[in-house]
């Protein structure tokens, strides 16, 4: 089996030999910023989006990331080459560098980049076929107003707690609430139901590429058939009465939920609109964002093709 290779500080290095400093910010307080990032047939797809998204998360903690967007988009499609890696997913790291024991992050000189490149499948395929199971949690999702839910930060512990209520209920995903006992998402996915042809999904969470950017499942379908979406708050019992119910994530793409707090959804199984964006994701995914390789003759360099 060839190595994997990690990108960290200016280079590439195998798996092996990655490491950081145990006084990294990131280690010790959750300093810093991430993206994670799909591969579909040699595209990375979204890729100036997700970049987009970062610098702003780090614009926001007024961490300076040491490559410029152009800089770092060669450094993705570097990885994901020297990995050799046709579909993959991305784990792209900003911390804030190695300090010292204090919380002060005006110690810290050097920030840290690190990027990951692997195979994984966060489900597998036959919960695309039968759908998810969901069950809420008893933590709350942070309030917008103490630690900005369009910051894509290091620090997870909020959504580590609820996955860990969720794998206690036996449930496949979180339904995660905020303090007004409103839903806002999973525990690493936005949701959203459908009742009378109409989307619907939460507001003051974080807004996923997905869900957010023009060419994506949602805006694809809302144009082709002239339904609506309202963003607006909704309850358990709106989950648990719905036509349909699903989740949508960079990992989790496009997945239906069947079950929530053992209520079973509608009749139980995938429904059409949610089977419809699946099938319309998979149609861009290859297309939409930046290419690692280009068709070339044996023996020859593949470059990157921006789309």
């Amino acid at each position: 089996m060839s190595s994997q290779w990690i990108f960290l500080g200016d280079k590439l290095v195998k798996k092996e030999e990655a490491v950081v400093s145990v006084y990294d910010h990131g280690l010790l307080y959750g300093d810093g910023v991430f993206e994670g990032i799909r591969v579909y047939s040699g595209n990375i797809f979204k890729l100036k989006e997700h970049l987009k998204r970062l610098y702003e998360s780090a614009q926001s903690i007024m961490l300076t990331i040491p490559y410029t967007k152009e800089e770092m988009q060669q450094i993705i499609i570097e990885t994901v080459r020297k990995n050799q890696l046709d579909s993959a997913y991305i784990r792209v790291v900003v911390s804030r560098g190695a300090g010292n024991l204090g919380l002060d992050p005006t110690y810290c000189s050097n920030p840290q980049v690190i990027v990951i490149a692997e195979d994984l499948a966060l489900f597998p395929k036959e919960l695309y076929e039968r759908g998810l199971t969901v069950a809420s949690v008893a933590s709350r999702r942070n309030r917008p107003d103490v630690l900005s839910p369009q910051i894509k930060s290091l620090n997870y512990l909020n959504n580590i707690l609820v996955k860990l209520e969720a794998n206690q209920a036996g449930a496949h995903e979180a339904l995660m609430l905020n303090d007004q006992g409103y839903v806002t998402e999973g525990s690493a996915d936005n949701i959203f139901i459908v009742k009378k042809r109409c989307h619907h999904d939460p507001t003051c969470i974080f807004r996923g590429v997905r869900r957010n950017y023009k060419k994506t499942p949602l805006s694809i379908w809302r144009e082709k058939n002239g339904y609506e979406m309202q963003e607006t708050p909704f309850t358990r019992h709106d989950v648990y009465v719905a036509d349909e119910v699903f989740l949508t994530g960079t990992a989790a793409e496009v997945i239906a939920v069947v079950e929530a707090d053992k209520r079973v959804i509608s009749d139980g199984v995938p429904g059409p609109v949610t089977n419809h964006l699946l099938s319309e994701f998979r149609k861009i995914v290859t297309t939409d964002g930046v290419h690692c390789y280009t068709p070339s003759a044996a023996g020859q360099e593949k470059r990157a093709e921006v789309s």
